[in-house]
C-alpha cells in the first residue's frame, strides 16, 4: 500500500513548522512560543499544498486531472493565507485598539496571514518537500 500521499502533508507540516518557529525565534531573539500559529516565515499551509501539488506532478504527471485540482487548491489557500487572513489580523488590531481601556478584554492575536515573501518560502519549501517525499518512496 503507497502512503505518499497521505505521509506528505503531515510530514511538510511536520518539518516546516519547526523550521518558522525558529526562524521567528532568531528574528525576536528570544522563543516564540507565543507566535506559532498563523503568519511567519516560510508559510506552512503554502508548503502543505505546494509539497502536494509536487508529489502529484512527479507521479502522475502534470496533464493528470489530479495536477489541476491540487494546483487550484493550492491558489486558494495562498490566496486566503495572503489577503483574507491578513484582513483578519487588522480587524483585530482595530479591536484591540477599541477595547484597551477594558480590563476584561482579551487581546486578539494581531498577526495574521502571510505576506508574498513568507508564500514563496513556503512554495520553495513545498517543493522541497515533494520532491524529498518522491525520492523516498520511489527508491
Amino acid at each position: 500500500m503507497d502512503f505518499a500521499y497521505l505521509i506528505t502533508p503531515f510530514l511538510t507540516w511536520a518539518i516546516v513548522g519547526p523550521i518558522k518557529f525558529l526562524i521567528s525565534s532568531a528574528r525576536q531573539r528570544r522563543w516564540t512560543f507565543n507566535l506559532v500559529g498563523n503568519g511567519g516565515f516560510p508559510s506552512n499551509h503554502s508548503s502543505v499544498v505546494t509539497s502536494m501539488a509536487t508529489l502529484i506532478a512527479l507521479r502522475e504527471g502534470i496533464d493528470h486531472p489530479a495536477f489541476g485540482v491540487a494546483v487550484t487548491l493550492a491558489f486558494i489557500v495562498m490566496i486566503d493565507a495572503n489577503s483574507l487572513r491578513q484582513h483578519v489580523g487588522r480587524q483585530a488590531a482595530a479591536i484591540n485598539r477599541l477595547a484597551g481601556k477594558n480590563s476584561d478584554h482579551i487581546t486578539l492575536r494581531e498577526r495574521m496571514g502571510h505576506t508574498l515573501v513568507e508564500i514563496c518560502g513556503g512554495i520553495v519549501t513545498g517543493i522541497g518537500m515533494g520532491f524529498v517525499v518522491y525520492y523516498l518512496f520511489e527508491g
